[in-house]
């Protein structure tokens, strides 16, 4: 595996690793954590034949931290600079949370680039409660408070934010791990990060998604109205991947979810896809 940073706007770079050969896939992450999350995913996807691409968005792991830059037209525009830079047209993009809103935009922004969406975690429109999107708590009743928390002791807070989101909780290791990635976040791009997942819009742009398109959610995600998402499948023609756990199922149900990544990433993808763990807690629709 290789590190690259790219150069983004003149001064901003950011962090990509790469591994294996083939269609390339590129993996965006959520909220104040980094590519780290995409390890397992990362070696399933370059054995599976592709080369992947995770990014460190702005603000996080190893990419720059500048002070502004962190609404969703410019985060689409860094993954967009990403895949020119490393000579990946035409990629298939999986984001995770706000990933998977940064991931929509970036389809409707720079269509030439990306080949599939698949949105983890995320109905890639909205973060909180809109006009447009009746569903989720409003962004005035939590924002305040998390800035605020954020200011006072991020410490606690961040342990918080990155623990609750789990459908059950989670190993004590896995918490410690989370947390520790979640810290190399500076406060000023955690805030507005936060306020653009919690603000940010998109109902308007999905009738100019040209691409197939699917969500991997969680039943028992407490970070993500599922109804919402049902509501974001209705409305297009996307596939609904539903799993029994929380706003992680990249860690909570690893195996169902890279069996769902991987058909979800295959050209011709052929009849609807059937989970085999469970049927009695695991629902694909089309």
């Amino acid at each position: 595996m290789s590190a690259t940073l790219v150069e983004v706007e003149p001064g901003v770079r950011v962090n990509v690793l790469e591994l294996g050969a083939g269609d390339p896939v590129l993996l965006i992450h959520g909220w104040s954590l980094n590519s780290e999350v995409w390890d397992r995913q990362i070696r399933v996807l370059a054995e599976a034949g592709h080369r992947v691409l995770a990014m460190d968005l702005r603000g996080h792991g190893g990419s720059d931290a500048p002070m502004g830059g962190y609404g969703i037209d410019r985060l689409a525009a860094d993954g967009a600079a990403v895949l020119e830079a490393l000579g990946a047209p035409r990629a298939a993009v999986v984001g995770w949370s706000l990933g998977g809103m940064t991931a929509l935009r970036m389809a409707h922004r720079y269509p030439a680039l990306v080949d599939r969406l698949v949105l983890v975690a995320s109905n890639g429109v909205a973060g909180a409660r809109q006009p447009d999107y009746p569903f989720g708590v409003p962004a005035d009743a939590i924002e305040g408070e998390m800035h605020a928390a954020e200011h006072a002791n991020r410490l606690p807070y961040r342990r918080r934010a990155v623990g609750d989101p789990f459908g059950t909780p989670p190993d004590q290791q896995i918490l410690d791990w989370l947390h520790r990635i979640s810290l190399q976040t500076p406060s000023w791009a955690a805030n507005a990060c936060m306020t653009t997942l919690l603000r940010t819009g998109q109902v308007h742009i999905l009738g100019d998604i040209d691409v197939p398109v699917t969500q991997i959610i969680g039943t028992s995600d407490p970070a993500l109205s599922v109804r919402g998402a049902r509501w974001v499948h209705e409305k297009t023609s996307s596939t609904l991947v539903e799993l029994d756990c929380g706003h992680y199922p990249m860690l909570e149900m690893a195996d169902a979810f890279d069996a769902a990544l991987l058909h979800a990433l295959r050209k011709d993808p052929g009849p609807t896809m059937t989970l085999v763990e469970s049927p009695s807690t695991h629902s694909v629709q089309t």
